[in-house]
């Protein structure tokens, strides 16, 4: 509902120190002072009768006041304002959101500079209900306050009071649910199955925050959490733990044996007992019978059935032994398979079985060693043979030698192995060889062989590309050491005279072959403010000279400079004149002031820096003419302006009192100050003397006499005066400087 208030006091009974109006809605309610204030003064005004300014927190409010507040052609301020840069609700601290901002079209601040504070526009013509941002301390808007309704503990004590428009609610906190929050959420009831469970409810049987701990009985084990919540979304917080009886590890009948379990809680669970026994033909290690304790254990060790043993055999010498034990080493059903070493054959049984009757079948076996083909010695070589069991038999070993002269090629040594061969090849004796010779790179190779390529003998020739010179010998012949009789040679590219990058300029070679050789390719450019003079890249050729001849660079050039008229140039130039670098200097002649840059320099581009310098005649107060008289002024350079000179009259019946002619100086002030034209004294006198009759004269002479006399004299020292002020130039010698201040006082 709306309601005007009165001047001092509101219609609810709320002391204000203006005129105010106030507005009701629902659960709280706007109010708004009748007098203009600064935003800071609103607030404040808000703040001692009120709650704050409004702070609008959502479209549908806006609509609301634009709809229901009267039109001020001032607006209304609210509770937005700029902290540090942000736009802020002041009365939550709280920056605006880019969703919750309503601002006008162009805004905020549209005048980029001290708009920190925020009007709403009501019943505006256009945009209405939107923001705008101006200036806090613009004295011109109504505040529009508003004061909460919302009281302590309405909602109860597990619930928030939350203002909306002609209404409020309250907004429960988790786990709390009615109109006033009273009742807390139910969570399924809990039924444990087998397990023991004790439970504290605060706000109800199975209700929000309410605790269930779980425990088993002995031998018995709990699945799951050992506590539960009642959760805000009406759920336990993990699911209901159940008791499962403790699992003993699962027996099995160990081989030739057999078990018989029975179980009270589960298959090899709490209480469970197994008996073992054994097959015929094997015998019970262990105890019989066993049970599953609560501990999770077996009582007892776990028994096993045992095969009959046979004595223990062992390999014949320089043999091998390889059994498979089916029930245990050397047991009933054990196979033994008798081998020699490599090198030696069986003479006996391959293998013994262990019977039933602990005892092995057949004789023991021997190994005898195998022999290998008689060796000679190689043609100009040596033989020298060692045997461990017997003449060229396995293990008999024979070292080879050459004469000299010769070198070993094959095997150094050869052993008779199992397999009745020799290692390695046969053995043989060649002459000694040097390392293969490539030809140099850039040349060529032409070798002549006595004995084989590249052995003892051989000799070679080298020779280069067209283009390239041989560094080092130009043959070599291959020695009885196995070594050439020389290093083998190179070729390696002509070379060029080194370039240098020309003064002002940049080199940038590609070598091919090495730095300036044959076919290196060197490019020229010039720094910035140069330009390239020859040709751009050079080629070092096959007689080791470069193409071309070599480049400068040079300045590039800017156009030609001239003085200002009434102006001088002053130039200084690091090259050559007017170019890259050079640098200008304009001053004007006295009278003159420059207009433009003092000083331009010459750019990379070819072009100066800044406009073009004028002089300008340096100006001077602009002349009147003075009251009863005539101005006339001549002009050199200008109106007003430096050597420009000014003649002065009076009219008919005045007198002028200063100088005749002025002139503006190079320091921009006239040489006298202006004179000034005065009513001619004795012209008055005349008048009076040709209105008065010859005989009143004489009547009334001696009584006017000495005071006509007086009167004339006064006026005539007065205009003395004046000349002095007007002409200074009576008393000093020197022409005086005009200016305002001085006229003033002249007049």
């Amino acid at each position: 509902m709306w309601a005007l208030g009165s001047c001092g006091v509101c219609c609810l009974g709320i002391a204000v120190f203006t005129c105010g109006v106030v507005m009701q809605v629902g659960a709280w309610t706007y109010y708004y002072s009748e007098e203009d204030y600064e935003w800071d003064d609103a607030r404040t005004y808000c703040q001692t009768f009120f709650t704050d300014l409004v702070a609008i927190q959502n479209k549908e409010e806006i609509e609301y006041l634009n709809r229901t507040l009267p039109y001020h052609g001032k607006y209304y301020w609210i509770g937005i304002r700029k902290l540090r840069g942000i736009w802020t609700w002041v009365g939550t601290k709280k920056a605006l959101t880019k969703e919750a901002a309503n601002w006008a079209t162009g805004e905020p601040n549209n005048r980029k500079f001290n708009q920190d504070c925020v009007e709403i526009y009501i019943k505006r013509s256009s945009e209405a209900g939107k923001w705008n941002d101006e200036p806090c301390t613009k004295k011109k808007k109504k505040a529009l306050c508003y004061k909460v309704s919302c009281q302590p503990l309405i909602c109860g004590l597990h619930g928030d009071c939350v203002e909306v428009i002609q209404s409020y609610k309250c907004e429960c906190h988790p786990g709390f649910e009615g109109d006033k929050c009273e009742n807390a959420v139910q969570c399924p009831i809990l039924e444990p199955r087998g397990a023991y469970m004790n439970c504290s409810h605060p706000f109800g049987d199975f209700r929000y925050n309410s605790t269930c701990t779980f425990w088993c009985p002995e031998g018995f084990e709990r699945r799951g959490a050992d506590e539960l919540q009642c959760l805000a979304d009406r759920q336990w917080s993990v699911e209901t733990p159940t008791c499962t009886a403790i699992t003993c590890p699962e027996l099995r009948a160990p081989e030739h044996a057999e078990l018989n379990c029975s179980h009270l809680h589960g298959n090899f669970a709490f209480g469970s007992i197994c008996d073992f026994s054994c097959q015929p033909g094997f015998e019970l290690m262990g105890s019989q019978s066993h049970e599953c304790m609560a501990t999770g254990n077996w009582t007892g060790d776990i028994p096993r059935c045992k095969a009959v043993t046979c004595p223990v055999l062992s390999a014949p010498e320089h043999g091998e032994l390889n059994c498979s034990h089916i029930h245990g080493n050397f047991t009933f059903g054990s196979t033994c398979d008798f081998s020699c070493l490599p090198g030696f054959e069986l003479m006996g049984p391959l293998s013994h079985e262990c019977t039933a009757m602990g005892t092995w079948t057949g004789d023991t076996p021997q190994c005898k060693a195998i022999s290998c083909s008689v060796l000679s010695a190689p043609e100009y070589g040596e033989l020298n043979c060692s045997h461990i069991h017997g003449n060229f038999t396995f293990g008999s070993t024979c070292a080879f030698s050459c004469q000299t002269g010769f070198v070993l090629m094959g095997p150094q040594s050869r052993e008779c192995m199992a397999k009745r061969t020799w290692t390695g090849d046969t053995s043989r004796c060649k002459a000694v060889t040097c390392p293969v010779l490539s030809a140099p790179k850039h040349g060529e190779l032409n070798c002549s062989h006595l004995h084989g390529n590249f052995t003892f003998g051989s000799i070679c020739d080298f020779s280069c590309q067209s283009g390239f010179e041989l560094i080092g010998p130009e043959s070599c012949e291959c020695t009885a050491m196995g070594t050439w009789s020389k290093n083998t040679p190179q070729c390696k590219a002509i070379t060029c005279p080194v370039l240098g990058a020309p003064e002002h300029g940049e080199l940038n070679c590609s070598h091919i072959h090495g730095n300036f050789t044959f076919g290196s390719t060197c490019d020229f450019s010039c720094l910035p403010g140069f330009e390239l003079m020859g040709p751009v890249s050079h080629e070092c050729t096959a007689m080791g000279t470069w193409t071309g001849d070599t480049p400068q660079c040079k300045a590039i050039t800017c156009s030609l400079l001239t003085a200002p008229e009434h102006g001088e140039l002053n130039c200084s130039h690091v090259y050559e004149k007017f170019t890259f670098g050079s640098i200008c200097d304009f001053s004007c002649q006295t009278g003159f002031e420059l207009i433009g840059p003092q000083s331009r320099e010459c750019m990379a581009t070819g072009t100066w820096t800044g406009d073009t310098s004028q002089c300008q005649a340096i100006s001077c107060p602009v002349l009147d003419a003075p009251s009863h008289g005539h101005l006339n002024c001549s002009h050199t350079h200008g109106n007003f302006t430096f050597n420009s000179t000014c003649s002065f009259s009076c009219k008919e019946g005045f007198i002028q009192m200063g100088a005749e002619m002025l002139r503006c100086s190079a320091t921009g002030n006239w040489t006298r100050h202006p004179p000034v034209c005065e009513e001619d004294s004795a012209a008055f006198l005349k008048q009076v003397l040709v209105y008065t009759s010859t005989s009143a004269l004489a009547a009334i002479g001696l009584v006017l006499s000495g005071t006509l006399i007086a009167l004339l004299a006064k006026q005539l020292s007065d205009r003395e005066e004046k000349k002095k002020l007007l002409n200074p130039t009576s008393d000093l010698g020197a022409p005086g400087i005009f200016t305002n201040a001085a006229y003033d006082s002249t007049l």
